[in-house]
């Protein structure tokens, strides 16, 4: 048995990670997040409510479970309110981190961290795990510092960077590019959609999955941990018409300087994913994959009302 405890468990990726522990009998699960637990399950495991930026809850937790590896899924991610709030942003997206850190050298615990595409610039993607970083916001260069804290640390870390990760939790909570375009255009509304920004959307189960292969292999060092599909954001919508057969000409490309959001965003980033498929057996879905993977989640979720 590995036992694994996750944090901030009532995300969309510390969700899915539930969803997986549950199906996987090898795997011991403590669950934690902020407040009451919001998986629909709540048989089979462990849940705490532990707030990731009070250092003693978090050892309170450590060392009433002994984990053996810990999944770090708490952050926050959204780039703009980062710009804003930068103390906030500072004190989850690293302060945070550097408790895990502690902890994990105490006790000897694999650090499993999550990072994002963001650390870098957008000017050379798709990159590899060795290129060099440069944020163009501050969400990025928390996320940067964080990566930086764990390569100089003691414990055995791994960082698993991932883009715009997408899916769908059982009661709705969480919005993403796919429910967002296809609500939308559902409603006849028009949108705007950049088209000088490329990524490769994350299916989160497929995160989840890279995750725990990680955590099963005993892994270390820095993964790409993305979907497989290099697509600007309007292509990725666009996609998301043709599947549920939308209106298209509802989709008006714009620019993202005519925006004005508060973080600048990198233009092109995606990953090379060798390393991770090698070492750790990741195989992500195609983003069609992934749309048809939701479409048949919301049908079992309508079905089951």
């Amino acid at each position: 048995m590995k036992k694994i405890l996750v944090t901030g468990s009532n995300g969309l990726l510390g969700q899915k990670l539930t969803d997986l522990c549950l199906r996987d009998p090898e795997i011991e699960l403590i669950a934690s997040s902020k407040g009451p637990n919001r998986h629909p399950v709540k048989q089979g495991y462990i849940y705490e409510d532990m707030d990731i930026l009070d250092p003693l809850q978090i050892q309170r937790v450590v060392e009433k479970y002994h984990p053996d590896t810990i999944i770090n899924t708490a952050a926050m991610t959204n780039v703009d309110a980062c710009e804003s709030d930068k103390e906030n942003c500072y004190a989850l997206n690293v302060g945070s981190v550097k408790s895990l850190i502690r902890l994990s050298e105490q006790h000897n615990i694999q650090l499993i961290h999550l990072s994002t595409d963001f650390i870098f610039d957008g000017e050379n993607g798709p990159y590899a795990e060795e290129d060099q970083p440069n944020p163009l916001s501050y969400y990025g260069q928390t996320k940067l510092e964080a990566e930086q804290l764990l390569q100089q640390s003691s414990c055995r870390w791994v960082i698993l960077r991932t883009i715009i990760v997408y899916g769908i939790v059982n009661d709705m909570s969480r919005s993403n590019i796919i429910l967002w375009a296809k609500g939308a255009l559902e409603k006849g509304s028009p949108i705007n959609v950049v088209d000088d920004q490329w990524r490769m959307p994350t299916l989160a189960e497929d995160l989840a999955a890279c995750c725990l292969l990680a955590a099963k292999k005993d892994a270390e060092g820095v993964f790409n941990a993305s979907g497989k599909d290099m697509l600007s954001i309007i292509e990725m919508v666009q996609k998301v018409a043709l599947y549920w057969n939308l209106d298209q000409s509802l989709i008006k490309p714009i620019s993202a300087d005519s925006l004005n959001q508060a973080a600048k965003r990198p233009k092109r980033t995606g990953f090379i994913l060798d390393k991770a498929k090698n070492i750790l057996g990741y195989n992500p879905r195609s983003f069609e994959e992934g749309i048809a993977f939701v479409d048949a989640q919301l049908k079992a979720i309508s079905e089951s009302k």
